[in-house]
Parts: structure tokens; C-alpha cells; sequence
């Protein structure tokens, strides 16, 4: 900065350690929200979701006690901007973004803010993300040293797989037994007649 920015003076620029404000945030997030926006094409919902995390006490878990609130920092006005912003929630829900239970302020009051790059691949597993963009995802969490995160939650899946199958193979009732095939009744035997 000494070199190429010499002159900014000291309020216009931002330091983590000196200016109040600030949150912990993912590297992949704007990746994220571009994955996002494509598959809310016509109603994008990605800003919605970085309006969660820029609200975020440094940890996952945000509390919406005022839904309005939300919706106007995520740029939605007037008289629908609660019911926009509601279906962008349920958007970022439907695509695993976050996890919502209900509350004194409705259906969104307590917001899970799931990591993005288990988002993202849960999304990549289910052809929700394009080849192009999934690309530019691994490139950076390579660069970012978050690679280990993706290969983490694969072993989840398959751990989850084999639990999944061995429960259904207990689930499965034992094969009936062949019955005995029934045998013909015994032939009675008569006494011999007696001789006249």
C-alpha cells in the first residue's frame, strides 16, 4: 500500500484489527452466490444469503427477530419486500444453503448458515451447478488450502451410504421357509376279511 496507494488517508481505508463491524466469512462465498443466482434464475437469491452471513455474530446460528429488516438489506422495498424475500429464503433452504426452524418471527426466525463448499458440492452431486463454474469452485478452495472440506464430506456420503445399506439389508425379513412339502396320508390297512 506504501507503494502503490501512498496517499489514502487513513478513514478510507478498512482494517480488520482497528475498525468496528466485522465478520469471518468464506472465501468461495461469491462463488456461492453465483451458483445460487443461476438456479433462482429470474429471482436471484444470492445477495440474500450474503446479507445472513454480513449479519452473522461470527459464528452460524442468526436469530431474525425483524423479517423487514433482512428484507431491506437484501434490496427488497414496498409492500411485498418481506414475501420476496421469504421466497429467496426458501430458495437458499431448498438448495441447502441454510437450514430454518420457526419462531416468534415466522417460519425464518432461526437460520442455520450452512458452510457454502458443502453447499456446493451437495449441489455438484445433483447436477444443480455447471461444469464451468464448479471448475473456478475447486481452483479456489485448492488456493485457499479448503480442499480437505470437500474430501471430508465425501467420506461422510459414503460412510452414510454403507450405514444406509446395512440398515436395509437388517430391514429385510428373512426369507420365508419352504414349507414341507404335505405327504400323502398313510394307506389304512384293513384286516383280512374273515373266511366264511
Amino acid at each position: 500500500m506504501d507503494i502503490h496507494f501512498p496517499n489514502i488517508p487513513a478513514p478510507f481505508t478498512w482494517h480488520r484489527k482497528t475498525n468496528d463491524g466485522y465478520i469471518s466469512i468464506p472465501r468461495t462465498l461469491p462463488l456461492a452466490m453465483q451458483a445460487i443466482d443461476m438456479q433462482s434464475k429470474g429471482q436471484p437469491a444470492g445477495h440474500t444469503l450474503f446479507c445472513l452471513w454480513s449479519r452473522s455474530p461470527d459464528h452460524t446460528l442468526v436469530t431474525i427477530e425483524n423479517p423487514v429488516t433482512f428484507a431491506s438489506e437484501a434490496g427488497f422495498v414496498g409492500e411485498r419486500a418481506v414475501d420476496t424475500w421469504r421466497k429467496r429464503m426458501k430458495k437458499l433452504r431448498d438448495l441447502l444453503f441454510i437450514q430454518t426452524k420457526a419462531g416468534a418471527s415466522g417460519e425464518f426466525h432461526y437460520v442455520l448458515l450452512i458452510n457454502p463448499n458443502a453447499s456446493m458440492e451437495w449441489m455438484r452431486s445433483r447436477n444443480l451447478i455447471q461444469d464451468g463454474l464448479y471448475s473456478r469452485f475447486i481452483d479456489r478452495i485448492g488456493d485457499i488450502g479448503a480442499y480437505g472440506e470437500i474430501e471430508v464430506l465425501r467420506e461422510y456420503w459414503e460412510q452414510q451410504k454403507v450405514i444406509s445399506e446395512a440398515a436395509a439389508r437388517a430391514a429385510v425379513p428373512p426369507a420365508s421357509p419352504v414349507p414341507p412339502v404335505p405327504q400323502a396320508p398313510a394307506p389304512v390297512e384293513t384286516p383280512p376279511a374273515a373266511a366264511s
